[in-house]
Parts: C-alpha cells; structure tokens; sequence
C-alpha cells in the first residue's frame, strides 16, 4: 500500500476521532443554543394560537389561560361570515396564488432552460437584467406598474394582480432553474433529438421530469409569494369587500381605535394553513433543489 492510500485511508479515521474528542462542554453548549434558537422561533407561533382562543378582550393580556378561557368563538365567527367575508378571501387568495404559481413556473422553465441550453444574442444581459430586477423595493414598482395595468384595462381584476406578482416572482424562479438545469447532463437532450424529439419535447417529456426538486422550489416561492403579500393585493385589487385576499381582508379587524386581537390571531392561524400544507408537499425537494440551483448559474 502505498503513502498516498494509507492517507486517503485514514482520513475518515481522524474526522471520527476530532469528533469524538469534542468536549463535553462544547457539544452542552452547541444542543443549548439550538433549542433556544428554536424556542425563539416558535415561541411567537405558539403565542399567536393562545391568542386566537382568547376573546379580543383578554386577548392582550400577558399570562395565557387556555383552561378555563379558551374558546374556539374566534374561529366560528370568522368561518361562518360574522367577522369578515373570509370564505371569499379565502378563495380569491387560493385562485391568485394558484395562477401566479402555474403561470411563473412555466415561464421560469422554458425560460431557464433556453438559457442553459441555447446560445442567443442577449444571454448574458438577460440574466443580468432578472438579478437588477430584484434590486428595486418592491414600493417603487407600484406606480408603473398601475399604469400598465390602468392602460390594458386590468386593473383591479385578479388576473392583473396574478400578472404583477409574476413579475416579481419570473426573475428568481428563472435564475433559480437555469443553474439547475446546468446540472442535467446534456446527453439527455443529444439522445432526445436522436429519437426524434423536438427542442420542445426534449424539455417536456426528459429534462422537466428530471427537474422536480427545482420545479417545487420555485413553486413553493412563486406561491408564498401570492399567498402572503399585502401591499400590491392593496394597490391593484378594487375596493370590493368580495375581491379582497385574505392578506388585505384581514385588515379588517385592525381599526381606527381598537384592534380584534383574538379575531385576528384566528385568522392569522387560517391563513398559514395552506402554506404549511404546500411546504409539506414540497419540502422533501427544498433542499435537493435549492442547493442544486446555487450551484451553477
């Protein structure tokens, strides 16, 4: 055997032993400070759900009491249309966030792809142009961008607010898929066209496939994107009680000289729901996908 072997050899040796060596103390103080970062982060989640139990007059109250004030009023008042019309909200955040996600995933893809796997005139300033995009405070974009929708005649609808959140959305998700379909060999796509595929179901029917751990990443971002935003939903959307989303209906309960924190904390409950059932469907892919897609672009 010679040197250079007995050092490969051994390498996984020593990285065991430096591991085992750590001390005591460090790995006390390395769990101690996971599980207050934890606390820290679900702490406020846990406090939000005491709160949405509570009648909006205990709701501020500092010491919870779920034995003996606990109560569940919150979440009927808002589900049966006493408090708010949440059921349209409901749907209308459903229906904008659904579009916006099919719409800037399929954009991204083919966009992505034509810029991993073509050479065009543009490319690189292209690609440029999706990360200055990101630059601009999202407040700068609303003026022009209501101009643009005033001028088409959209303005107000759901399909105009599903539009302006594709613009913010399109940029990320496509230079998100593009590094990741750097990383699909491209014999894939040499063997497609030898059977006859076009350029068209090469990426269809072999690379998309082989893409679904980029594919949820973006998706889960396009969707929060539409699910939880306040400030476009508030400019772009009209007046209607019934055409609100739930980000912009629930503003209902913050009024001018008092607050509904017990409704509004059971509201809030609601509404990150879906998000978390979307993050369930999708998460055994976040991480398979984001690294992928930071890898190469």
């Amino acid at each position: 055997m010679t040197v250079e072997a007995a050092s490969l050899k051994a390498a996984p040796q020593r990285a065991t032993l430096k591991r085992a060596e750590r001390s005591v103390g460090a790995s006390i103080g390395l769990h101690a400070a996971l599980v207050v970062a934890s606390l820290i982060a679900v702490f406020p989640v846990f406090w939000v759900l005491v709160t949405s139990f509570k009648p909006d007059a205990r709701a501020v109250e500092t010491t919870p009491k779920l034995v003996n004030e606990s109560s569940v009023d919150n979440y009927v008042r808002i589900l049966s249309g006493e408090k708010g019309n949440f059921l349209a909200w409901f749907g209308n955040s459903i229906l904008i966030a659904l579009m916006t996600t099919l719409i800037a995933v399929f954009l991204s893809a083919t966009t992505g792809y034509a810029a991993s796997r073509f050479r065009f005139p543009g490319k690189r300033s292209l690609m440029l142009s999706f990360l200055v995009v990101q630059m601009f405070p999202f407040a700068v974009l609303i003026v022009p961008l209501y101009n643009i929708l005033l001028a088409l005649g959209i303005q107000g609808t759901s399909i105009g607010l599903v539009l302006v959140y594709c613009t913010t959305a399109v940029p990320f998700c496509t230079y998100m898929l593009k590094g990741y379909f750097d990383t699909i060999p491209t014999d894939i796509d040499e063997a497609g066209r030898v059977d006859g595929l076009s350029p068209f179901g090469v990426f269809w029917r072999l690379v998309l496939p082989l893409a679904r751990p980029g594919l949820a990443v973006t998706a889960f971002y396009a969707f929060l994107t539409a699910w939880g935003e306040v400030a476009f939903a508030s400019a772009f959307l009209s007046a209607a009680d019934e055409s609100k989303t739930l980000a912009v209906g629930l503003q209902v309960f913050v009024q001018q000289n008092r607050t509904e924190w017990g409704h509004l904390a059971a509201a809030s409950i609601l509404v990150a729901i879906p998000a978390i059932v979307v993050f369930y469907l999708v998460q055994r892919f976040l991480v398979t996908g984001l690294s992928s897609g930071a890898v190469k672009g």
